[in-house]
Order: structure tokens, then sequence, then C-alpha cells
């Protein structure tokens, strides 16, 4: 059976949100850090989200890889450029990137639908 991640991803964001409250202050300044960090400047956002979701599958965090991969779509990103994404993550974290970039061209699937 193929993972359902529009639903995981839904999840996943409910989890955040409560994270980020028990958090407190802790949780208000990563989402500061993290809107700062994305936003465009000398990179666009599109471009940091690839690089985000190339960082995320190299670490293996699949929250990450589902975040990242419907923000870059959402950024304007298209399937040859997570494609690419997905190539440069196999190259600078071998073997387990093929796993996790996997999973990250499946999402896009997805999200593309």
């Amino acid at each position: 059976m193929a993972t359902d991640y529009k639903a995981k991803l839904a999840e996943l964001n409910e989890n955040n949100k409560k994270v980020f409250k028990a958090a407190g202050e802790a949780g208000n300044g990563f989402k500061k850090l993290h809107s700062g960090a994305i936003a465009a400047g000398s990179i666009d956002t599109k471009t940091k989200e690839l690089m985000s979701l190339a960082i995320g599958i190299v670490i293996r965090c699949e929250g990450c890889i589902m975040s990242h991969t419907n923000s870059a779509i959402k950024a304007g990103a298209t399937q040859e450029e997570i494609n690419e994404t997905v190539q440069i993550a196999i190259l600078m974290g071998g073997g387990p990137s093929t796993v996790y970039g996997g999973k990250a061209l499946a999402a896009a699937e997805q999200y593309f639908n």
C-alpha cells in the first residue's frame, strides 16, 4: 500500500502546532528563524526550499522531506527540479539517500496531483 503523503503532511503540521505551543518562546524563535532563513534574498525561496529538501534527504528526516517538498512545489519548483535535487542528495548522501529520495519523489507525485 502506498503511503498517503498528503495525510502524513497534515498530521505533521498538526503535531508541529502542538510542539511549537508547548515549546513557548523557543518554538516562536524557531518559527522566526525558519521564516527569516527561507525568505527570498540573494537566493530565491524556491531554491532555498530545494536546498532544504536535499538536506532533509541526506539527514533522513521524513518530516523535513514532506514539508520541504510541498513548500518547494508551492514556491514554483517543477518535477524536474525536484528530480535534480534528489540527484544531488544521492551524490552527497550515498545509498540511504536513494531510499529517502524515493520518499521525496513519491510525496511530490501526490502533491502535484
